[in-house]
């Protein structure tokens, strides 16, 4: 099959949203000539901006309004309808909805209010409204909502004050009352948006769909949001993922106080609603700011300047007290000062006056001229150990901001890093700070406030760089997939047969070493004498912990004791465990105790575990264990799956890491094998939905090795029903499109989903393609070194797999065990379609034997299992053999006039 394969994406139609923000027509329902009313300020709104289409009032009781011919009913106007606006009361708009799909209009915004937050008779109008939407296909903006503005194209359907300057950044809020404070002070801080969107309830369009939008929007440098309530966090966090990578998304959440669970364990009672959005942000690479200012601050910031390779800023400035404010600031968020290099220092000594600071701040004096400003600069840019730089300038009577500005001018053009400036003084520095920003320098008038976007630009990037890490491969998660499963699922069944959520210790145990995480093997006692007899079998020292009916945690009722020497030692334990529980919840609660050797050697005690939070599902949580651990407060949350970077990101956030990666410490801990245990971890929690929560405490971790002391772990209640039971935030990786097959030579080969791990297998496949493949495949020409850069390959092989699958042909080799892609296809959705299209380019050596055919099999099978209407790909008019394979499973093919190609298709 020379050249293999389906081309790129060229698929051109209209997005559903396109309609809010480039309409054609406009019905106004409700508009109204009552001064201050909702329907007479939108009415104005739209009738003043242009943007390019007609605007219809409608108003059941007046024949016109604002001079406008009105129209009695959405039905009565002569003209298709993009848009229909609704501001009337909320007991009239179900019906209003029914005349608009009635008539075929495709999108509404809703500004009416008094819905679900008015109690039930508001939660029965939504479902309604809902049902009408759905019966029309169409999309809702709101309730509640402020309107939508799309200043590029003119377009202001809000109740807003004034309309927005355009601009680069798109502001999505869920507060109406946020987006007009911003709007006000947009204008005053001369800001402009290339869209605003106040999505008031979200009974439709919500965050996922409206990032992903704006994702592609070539106008929409960065966006920004205003969050108050997170609904759909899978669509959330996979349009997030995708996006952060090309703009910046900047999220600023209300509501942040901590608020705790109920729960079962200690992963439930040390977590809160504020880590987990903390994480949620951190994996999907959102930039999370505190204030409202800082939204706006950071998105021109990144708009204009280069991301910092790290977090070493270099401060230049006219004043000493300026530099300690920018100093602190910095350091406060963990941003570092750059070291300045003898060569560097040189330099300033031959351009500075003899008193200059000799050090970073590079304090060049309060008479400071433009000129030496400029050189001061000029040379901190060449300084290697620095990762950005802010200059900062003070007023000053011999100072002058404005020349200063323009002789910057010259010194940043084509940088490297980022360059900040803080002009003080509002009076004097205006022209100047206009100057600055005219040719791309971010300006703020603290410079404290300047340190803090830097520490935010690095903390992002760093975010990025950790989250994209390609990690490193597991051995065993290949041809392990499934490993262990059968008797876990068995030990779950048996449980809840018995009407049991909690697993006794020696079952989660079980469990555990299922998914090959070690463990010190514990033995059930029911009476003191089968205690006495497994102690003998194990040989003393043991440790006991007491078997307790229900959901309890024995340890908080004395219910282990360590170390026992002797049987003298186990009698007394044994008793006192008894009497113990017996006395503080019952006689009947104590079921015996588990017994197990006890640990001599030196070790850190770890907590591993999992819980579920009401909205992001699963989370996993690391940290210091052993009977402190919610004493010692130390931990780290994350979102499962896990990879061994992310495995490893977890472990760097806790204060124990520096115990655990400083060898003069109990010998050192193996930090590789810790990683590969969370990451087994991870896939227990994503495999296991029946499983609630999960404490594994503590955790030794020592020279030796890492083992679980003691597991415990609880079930859903019986009475949930597997469907109900809570669903990952990040889809996890679709072992069941991993399967063996044999080509027609017979080689042996697994077909299976890709993965980060791959990377540096892709890089090798690449180097197996010819310039005639490549040409097929992505339509124009690619060399090899840009076919391999890391950026590239993050985007191939760290996928999000609710948007798209890309299927690897992993061939091992049976007597060097080493692996070999020998092709990928792929299946990417269309955005703002049930649709997706299809790609596949095999290996020019590995043609010819099958391997395009069933990739193309699986990827329709994919499409149906997706659920998707259709399936589209576009083929070179020279690859007949792609043609040929495409009309054999089924596919329809005409010439594409507009594309030059062959457009292919399959409905499903």
């Amino acid at each position: 099959m020379p050249g293999g394969q389906a081309g790129n994406v060229l698929y051109h139609q209209r997005h559903p949203l396109d309609s809010f923000f480039a309409p054609r027509n406009v019905a106004m329902i409700g508009a109204t000539d009552t001064a201050g009313s909702i329907g007479r300020t939108v009415l104005w709104n739209l009738i003043s901006s242009p943007f390019g289409g007609t605007v219809f009032p409608v108003n059941f009781k007046h024949h016109s309004v604002l001079g406008i011919k009105a129209y009695h009913k959405v039905k009565d106007i002569p003209e298709k309808l993009d848009l229909a606006i609704i501001a009337t009361p909320a007991q009239g708009v179900p019906e209003l909805m029914r005349e608009c799909v009635e008539v075929g209009i495709k999108n509404a915004i809703i500004i009416s209010s008094g819905f679900k937050d008015r109690g039930e008779e508001g939660v029965r109008l939504e479902k309604q409204i809902l049902e009408e939407a759905r019966r029309g296909k169409m999309r809702l903006v709101g309730p509640n909502s402020l309107g939508v503005m799309c200043p590029p194209s003119g377009l202001n359907a809000t109740c807003a004050r004034h309309t927005a300057q355009p601009g680069n950044v798109a502001f999505i809020s869920q507060s109406a009352a946020v987006t007009s404070t911003v709007l006000d002070w947009s204008l005053s801080e001369n800001v402009g948006f290339s869209a605003v969107v106040a999505v008031g309830s979200m009974l439709d369009v919500g965050w996922g769909e409206l990032i992903s939008y704006f994702g592609s929007d070539q106008q929409t440098k960065s966006i920004v949001v205003y969050m108050e309530t997170l609904n759909d966090v899978r669509s959330f966090l996979s349009a997030a993922r995708e996006v952060s990578l090309n703009k910046p998304l900047i999220v600023l959440k209300a509501g942040t106080q901590n608020g705790r669970h109920s729960a079962l364990s200690h992963t439930g009672t040390l977590t809160g609603r504020d880590d987990v959005f903390e994480a949620a942000f951190r994996r999907c690479g959102v930039l999370r700011v505190n204030r409202i200012s800082e939204l706006f601050d950071l998105a021109e910031v990144l708009a204009k300047q280069p991301r910092p390779r790290g977090r070493r800023l270099t401060i230049i400035t006219n004043t000493g007290a300026a530099g300690i404010l920018a100093t602190d600031a910095l350091t406060a968020l963990k941003g570092e000062l750059a070291p300045l290099p003898e060569s560097i220092i040189q330099q300033l000594n031959e351009s500075l006056p003899t008193h200059w600071s000799k050090s970073n701040p590079i304090d060049i004096m309060g008479d400071a001229s433009p000129q030496r400003y400029a050189k001061a600069l000029e040379i901190a840019l060449k300084n290697p150990e620095s990762d950005g730089a802010m200059v900062i300038l003070a007023a000053h009577p011999e100072s002058a901001p404005n020349e200063t500005a323009e002789a910057l001018k010259e010194v940043v053009k084509n940088i490297r890093v980022p360059v900040l400036a803080s002009w003080m003084g509002r009076s004097d520095a205006v022209e100047g700070t206009a100057s600055l920003n005219r040719f791309g320098i971010p300006t703020f008038p603290y410079p404290d406030t300047a340190a803090r976007m830097f520490c935010h630009m690095w903390r992002y990037n760093e975010n990025l760089h950790n989250l994209y890490e390609t990690p490193v491969a597991i051995p065993d998660t290949i041809k392990d997939e499934v490993a262990g499963r059968a008797e876990v699922e068995a030990i779950i069944a048996a449980a809840r047969k018995d009407n049991r959520t909690t697993l006794s210790e020696i079952e989660s145990k079980h469990i555990l070493e299922a998914y090959h995480i070690p463990t010190i093997p514990a033995q059930l006692a029911v009476t003191l004498e089968e205690a006495l007899q497994c102690a003998d079998g194990i040989s003393y020292p043991v440790s006991i912990m007491a078997h307790i009916r229900g959901n309890i945690r024995s340890a908080e009722y004395c219910g282990e004791k360590n170390n026992l020497l002797d049987e003298r030692a186990l009698r007394t334990a044994y008793l006192d465990i008894a009497e113990s529980i017996s006395n503080q919840i019952g006689k009947e609660n104590f079921l015996g105790v588990t017994v197990q050797p006890s640990t001599f050697w030196e070790g850190i005690e770890l907590i591993i575990g999992s819980s579920v939070d009401p909205q992001f599902g699963p989370i996993l949580m690391f940290g210091s264990g052993g009977k402190l651990v919610e004493s010692y407060n130390d931990r780290a949350i994350t979102l499962p799956p896990l990879n061994t970077t992310l495995a490893r990101r977890m472990v760097e956030r806790t204060r124990i890491f520096g115990a655990l990666a400083n060898n003069k410490i109990c010998g050192g801990v193996d930090l590789e094998e810790l990683e590969r245990l969370l990451v087994r971890f991870s896939r227990l929690v994503v495999e296991q939905r029946w499983i609630k929560e999960i404490d594994i405490n503590p955790v030794l971790a020592s020279p030796e090795g890492l083992v679980a002391l003691h597991a415990r772990m609880v079930l859903h209640d019986p009475s949930v029903a597997e469907e109900n039971l809570p669903q990952l935030a990040i889809r996890p990786y679709p072992t069941h499109y991993l399967e063996q097959w044999f080509a027609k030579d017979k080689t042996s080969v697994i077909i299976r989903p890709i993965r980060p791990e791959d990377e540096p297998l892709v890089v090798k496949y690449h180097e197996t393609l010819s310039e005639r493949s490549v040409y097929f495949r992505y339509l124009h020409m690619l060399s090899l070194n840009q076919r391999i850069e890391h950026d590239r390959l993050t985007k191939i092989c760290f996928i999000d797999y609710d948007r798209e699958i890309a299927l690897v042909i992993d061939y091992e080799d049976p007597e060097t065990k080493e692996h070999q892609i020998l092709g990928i296809g792929r299946l990417s959705k269309v955005y703002g379609t049930n649709e997706a299209e299809f790609a596949i380019l095999i290996s020019d050596n590995q043609q010819g034997r099958g391997y395009g055919k069933e990739l193309l099999l699986r990827l329709i099978q994919i499409g149906r299992d997706e659920k998707l209407d259709k399936i589209i790909g576009y083929i070179h008019p020279e690859n007949m053999d792609m043609q040929r394979v495409c009309e054999r499973v089924g596919f329809k093919r005409r010439y594409s006039m507009e594309e030059g190609l062959i457009e292919v298709w399959i409905a499903l």
